[in-house]
């Protein structure tokens, strides 16, 4: 090349080498942060501490031009603002609250371990911001209550712990009120601003993000979702990585609650009365991928501010289902299950969980082993079914030829080709529909594995329970031998049902890329579903080999039959 490409290529290097060294920018600065905690609690009544103005913790209140003035030493430095953290606590959970714009910042969950690698309890929290976070619009103008220091007066109500942040706003005053259920992770929300113009709107952004809790990472961050419901419309699931970055997606409401959800947890706002929800309004935005994986997002509620203040609800907790249901409001819907097949899957997967609480409070076993009781029990009650059908199957496999002649003898006349085989059905004691039939007892487990698939994304009553050689019954089997043993059983339950039956090429291709396909599908399949799908295809191995011997005696008799009559002929 140019000896001159060379030279210009070496001055542009020195350029970028010599000039930050020639010319340095200002140095930062370190601004002190003080931070101050303390706690309230039902059982132990106020904790009595004076109201201190500050920030969030680890967050000072210094503003860009302020530092900027410090750095160029025309000003000298501001005292720095104490950060305080206020904390409720009950007997299930501990929320943290900070007097920089009342945010709710994070929920310790002693009754849950951290599954991380980290030892310890599940603390629900996004390192990046506060889990929910306030702001105005009134007048057209947008109040960032988010950036202002509100001082906070903790007490008790009705022997629950409560503290209420206030801070002016203009001529006005807006209030913060929190106060925690004695026995549930719930906290009522009671929102009060006055002096502002109107019309007045309360922004409300929910989490943008939380901080994984669970052993597979990667499986928790895929689940990140928000989820709303209307009284009309039902749940609807707006996924992290459903809105492209930058790109924005807006619900109308009235909603009954809005939540931000991970795998097994949530943090969401419920309306105290659904008939005359606040939350009007959700707007989600989307955010950068992370690996094509999209961790974070943004969601904003947006609720009408009139003279009476916003009252809701604030949920932070484990998705138990049962307590999701006792709360009402229909809130165990947080994962709309299925998409566009949910009508069929909902039902079935309320149905499972069901029964699946109810076998663990009657049996007090492991989940392993409710599972292995489930599986063989749907076997045994489809055993019925099962038999008729495959004896229909048989009966059908025997008149066939019968059927084929009929045809074949009437084939200038649909009418009496139809009557003659109608005769050969009713001779034989079955409908012509029992080849459709046949297929029933495949596909009526199928709902279930569907159901159990949903509600093993989702269900925290598997989180963390070991069984046999699995660490975890509700994440993928790590040595890969429940997908083997499922996919095995599902190929030898297909050699069984081919057993003395006609050689048939299709079924024999389906009976080899069935079980490949599920063992390859099982790889990512919770460990729970592999074993309760490996158990139902155990259970019923017994009947498949009753069937086939029973159908091979049928042949042999029908082969002897065809035998002696062939031989009376040549008499």
């Amino acid at each position: 090349m140019d000896r001159r490409f060379f030279l210009a290529l070496l001055l542009t290097m020195g350029v970028i080498v010599v000039t930050p060294r020639l010319f340095p920018g200002p140095r930062p600065v370190a601004v002190p942060v003080v931070t101050d905690t303390s706690t309230v609690s039902a059982e132990s009544g106020a904790t009595a501490t004076a109201p201190t103005a500050g920030g969030a913790a680890g967050v000072p209140a210094i503003g860009a031009a302020t530092a900027a003035a410090v750095v160029a030493g025309t000003t000298p430095a501001p005292a720095p603002v104490i950060a305080r953290t206020v904390r409720l606590e009950n007997a299930l959970a501990r929320y943290a609250f900070s007097t920089r714009g009342a945010a709710f910042l994070d929920a310790e969950l002693p009754r849950y371990p951290h599954l991380g690698g980290d030892s310890g309890q599940v603390r629900l929290a996004d390192r990046l911001q506060p889990l929910v976070r306030y702001r105005l619009i009134a007048g057209g103008d947008t109040i960032a209550l988010d950036r202002a220091d509100f001082t906070a007066l903790e007490d008790t109500l009705d022997g629950k712990a409560r503290v209420t942040f206030t801070t002016p706003i203009g001529t006005g005053i807006a209030r913060i009120a929190y106060t925690l259920a004695d026995s549930n992770y719930l906290a009522d929300i009671d929102i009060q601003v006055n002096g502002i113009p109107a019309p007045a709107f309360l922004l409300i952004d929910l989490p943008g993000g939380f901080d994984t809790q669970e052993r597979d990472s990667t499986d928790d961050r895929r689940h990140l979702a928000y989820a709303m419901r209307t009284p009309v419309g039902g749940a609807e699931r707006i996924d992290f990585s459903k809105p492209d970055p930058g790109e924005r997606l807006l619900r109308q409401g009235p909603f009954t609650w809005t939540v931000a959800k991970s795998k097994y947890f949530l943090v969401g706002l419920l309306a105290k009365d659904s008939a005359a929800s606040p939350l009007a309004e959700l707007q989600v935005t989307g955010a950068m991928r992370v690996n094509k994986i999209a961790v974070r997002a943004q969601a904003t509620a947006i609720a009408p501010l009139g003279p009476s203040g916003v009252q809701l609800q604030l949920f932070a907790g484990p998705q138990e289902w049962e307590r999701l249901v006792a709360m009402g409001r229909e809130f165990e819907h947080v994962n709309p299950y299925g998409g566009w097949i949910s009508g069929v899957v909902q039902p079935f997967a309320t149905i499972v969980m069901r029964i699946l609480l109810w076998l663990k409070r009657t049996t007090a076993l492991q989940y392993g082993w409710i599972l292995v009781i489930f599986g063989v029990s749907i076997r045994l009650l489809m055993w019925p079914l099962n038999s008729r059908m495959m004896r229909s199957q048989m009966t059908m496999q025997r008149i066939a030829p019968l059927v084929q002649t009929a045809q074949n003898k009437h084939k200038g006349d649909p009418v009496k080709q139809r009557e003659e085989v109608m005769k050969v059905y009713a001779e034989a004691g079955i409908s012509p529909f029992a080849p459709l039939a046949g297929c029933l007892p495949m596909l009526i487990p199928m709902p279930v594995l569907f159901a159990l698939f949903f509600v093993f994304q989702n269900t925290i009553e598997f989180r963390g329970v070991p069984f046999l050689w699995f660490p975890d019954i509700s994440v993928a089997d790590p040595y890969y031998i429940a997908p083997l043993l499922t996919g095995g059983s599902m190929f030898l339950l297909s050699w069984l049902g081919m057993r003395n039956v006609p050689p048939n090429p299709q079924a024999k291709m389906m009976a080899w890329m069935m079980p490949l396909m599920m063992t390859i599908f099982g790889i990512n399949f919770a460990a729970g579903l592999n074993l309760y799908w490996f158990v139902q295809n155990f259970a019923a191995m017994p009947q498949q080999w009753l069937i086939a011997n029973e159908r091979g005696k049928a042949a042999t008799t029908a082969a002897t039959v065809v035998a002696d009559g062939g031989a009376r002929k040549r008499r």
